[in-house]
């Protein structure tokens, strides 16, 4: 079957033009077709989805195929002729915020999330829109996560487009029209601090979404609804709820052997936000689960204990959501050291034979095998500087904490940090090397017990933690800036051993994507796309994007011809707070999608400029020291997740930086007070008195200031 017959006519469109010349977004969520019966874009049946490495030119989910190895086994494109790799095509969202999903592409037709979960239906030859859907959260809502309204991708099944909305709905779309066929609401607790950000997985008739959330508060749990019509069919929780309720299973009675305390009125925890895989020869969901909540067990489980399951990667029945096996990657969890970075199922030859395996590099630093039918550890070892645990025990499987690890005898400087030494990000394995290809990261962090801790309802991160609080004076912090470090870092999962490095000067690099052709391709949220040798790790290719880039790309051809396309933006954590090193990241910020092929010759549209901020002008600063002081506390805890590090503004251009506000002379109060309705600002009423407003005030003309003197010649 010709490319022409596998995409749809479309008519009544607006505004359909190339995207090199910057595709305009429509509100529209259906489209009109000339002969609506003549395909049938976006069958993918379980069959076909076994199959998927037989259809080297798709892209079927956003790690290729159930594996999620995301590795293309295309050729066309090589190490050996990728200079000659160009720009095809380019498409505008119109939004500026992160930018995480990596696009499907199936018969044609490239599917991709934007922010808050809208969906974008493209020729995946021209880049032209053929629809679009937009869930139309209200703003508001984008108060409500951790770390941004991104999204992490979409799944495309037997007609259909299944996403998961930031407000927690679970929508399916038509795959032709974009029109909705069903929606529900996951959150049927109707705790507004669950939002979605991740890609739902699809097996057997079942889409299967998680949530985020732990910062906040909640339980977290996985849900499976039919995908014909929404129907929930099971939930599995992720840690105990209150023992007087009864549990809903024996794994829910087992884990709650494993807690102390009243934990359940904390949330827990746990939540599943990221990553999930199916092995269908199994028929078994592996998920990997989150952080407590509160990070600090010392206070959502007075007496220790594991907290199962933190932290873990657990196997479930994907037809029932029966629970079969766990592993806890980091038992007690205490550090924010979640176990939702990216799973990976292969097959490696260990000890002589074959092994049918699942891979993981979550937060805490070490590269962890696992017999994916048992869950036995088969091995692990760190990938970054580790000081949290020294090694893991294979005897017992448990990693070997360090003295004061867990910060109950003062301060800890401890590495990795809560960003992780890999986040999100997603990492790729080419089977031809052998070789994994990690976005890693070295962040130093101060845990720090909070003292007299106390919960805070809404928009509140409930850690009980101190924030530590980042240098503010120059020389120190240029002293502290070179030990945050990025790499790319290619890992052989066999020898458990580093097999080659590139440096960045910047962290929260984008995610890997490996080709047949000897490629790894890497962005940056500087702005750069880069390619390297796969099995030697040498640049042979970049392209300046000169917007930020930390989704991982997709490789996929039509009519012979091989593309390598990638979302623009960043987003995450590390957008909002990332403050004082926010200047390290030089690249414009905006939502596109680039696509490139060999001998491509499109011109890249010119880059928005950030939005200017009005000059520095704080008033007088009156306050004493030990009121800034008290305004520096209130600042990390109600303030820093949006406005950034020592008041310094992150890399988002709707969040203002606070030393540039006019409101610093006038109407800062009553703004902190009742909020901006319509914006993601919330009202702060409950939370802080006119006192507490006025000294976070003072932290900010303070901060103000410095940045004045910072800018005068010595």
């Amino acid at each position: 079957m010709t490319r022409t017959a596998l995409l749809w006519p479309v008519a009544g469109l607006l505004s359909l033009t190339l995207a090199a010349g910057c595709t305009p977004i429509t509100e529209q969520n259906t489209a009109t077709t000339e002969n609506p019966d003549a395909v049938s874009p976006g069958a993918v049946t379980d069959d076909r989805w076994r199959r998927a490495d037989q259809e080297p030119q798709s892209w079927l989910g956003v790690g290729r195929t159930y594996e999620e190895q995301r590795f293309s086994p295309l050729t066309q494109i090589s190490a050996d002729n990728v200079a000659n790799l160009g720009l095809a095509w380019v498409y505008d969202m119109g939004s500026k915020q992160g930018g995480s999903a990596t696009p499907v592409v199936v018969d044609g037709v490239m599917y991709i999330t934007g922010p808050w979960g809208k969906v974008y239906a493209l020729d995946a030859l021209t880049g032209k829109q053929l629809w679009t859907y937009n869930p139309r959260v209200n703003p508001e809502a984008g108060a409500r996560g951790c770390c941004g309204v991104t999204n992490r991708g979409l799944a495309v099944y037997q007609g259909k487009v299944y996403v998961g909305v930031y407000d927690a709905r679970l929508v399916a779309l038509d795959a032709r029209t974009g029109a909705v066929a069903w929606e529900v609401n996951t959150n049927e607790d109707n705790n507004d601090r669950r939002t979605i950000t991740g890609a739902p997985r699809v097996a057997n008739g079942r889409v299967i979404i998680g949530h985020g959330g732990a910062e906040f508060g909640v339980r977290g749990y996985v849900s499976a609804y039919d995908a014909d019509t929404g129907k929930k069919l099971w939930r599995f929780y992720t840690v105990p709820g209150n023992p007087e309720r009864g549990f809903e299973n024996q794994a829910m009675a087992d884990a709650a052997e494993t807690w102390s305390g009243d934990w359940w009125t904390q949330g827990g925890g746990g939540t599943v936000w990221d990553s999930m895989i199916y092995d269908p020869t199994a028929d078994v969901l592996y998920i990997g689960t989150g952080n407590g909540s509160p990070w600090n067990r010392r206070i959502r489980s007075p007496e220790g204990g594991d907290n199962l399951y933190l932290s873990s990667i657990v196997a479930v029945n994907a037809r029932s959501g029966e629970y079969l096996w766990h592993y806890q990657t980091t038992p007690g969890e205490a550090w924010d050291y979640t176990a939702t970075q990216p799973l990976m199922l292969a097959t490696l030859e260990l000890a002589g034979k074959p092994r049918d395996v699942i891979m993981q590099a979550p937060k805490n630093g070490f590269f962890y095998v696992l017999d994916r039918h048992t869950g036995e550890l088969l091995s692990a070892n760190n990938f970054t500087k580790v000081t949290w645990a020294s090694h893991i025990d294979m005897t017992t499987g448990r990693p070997v904490e360090t003295e004061n690890a867990r910060y109950e005898d003062g301060p800890q400087l401890a590495f990795p940090s809560p960003f992780g030494a890999h986040n999100w990000h997603p990492m790729s394995y080419n089977p031809q090397t052998g070789l994994v290809y990690i976005p890693h990261q070295q962040v130093p962090w101060v845990y720090n017990e909070e003292e007299d801790y106390q919960a805070k309802p809404g928009n509140v991160f409930n850690l009980g933690l101190k924030w530590p609080d980042f240098p503010e004076d120059p020389s120190v912090l240029a002293q502290v800036l070179p030990l945050i470090k990025g790499s790319l870092i290619a890992w052989d999962p066999v020898t458990q051993q580093k097999a080659w490095e590139v440096e960045y000067p910047t962290i929260w690099n984008g995610g890997t994507v490996t080709t047949a052709g000897n490629l790894v391709f890497q962005g940056t949220p500087s702005g750069q796309l880069y390619a390297y040798r796969a099995d030697s790790g040498e640049r042979v290719w970049s392209y300046d994007v000169g917007i930020g880039i930390v989704a991982a790309p997709a490789v996929y051809a039509i009519d012979g011809e091989e593309y390598v396309s990638v979302l623009t933006g960043v987003g995450g954590a590390l957008s909002r707070i990332a403050g004082p090193f926010a200047a390290a990241y030089q690249a414009r910020h905006s939502n596109r999608v680039y696509t490139f092929r060999l001998g491509g010759t499109a011109t890249n549209p010119p880059v928005p400029e950030r939005r200017p901020q009005p000059p520095l002008s704080p008033p007088a600063l009156a306050a004493t020291p030990a009121a800034v002081d008290a305004g520096r506390a209130l600042y990390n805890r109600y303030c820093m997740r949006c406005h950034g590090e020592g008041a310094i503004a992150g890399l988002m251009d709707d969040i203002p930086d606070l030393r540039h506000s006019p409101l610093l002379h006038a109407g800062f109060e009553t703004t902190v007070h009742h909020g901006r309705p319509g914006t993601y600002m919330p009202p702060f009423d409950s939370l802080l008195t006119e006192a507490d407003i006025e000294q976070v005030r003072s932290y900010i003309v303070k901060r103000a200031h410095d940045a004045i003197r910072e800018q005068q010649p010595e």
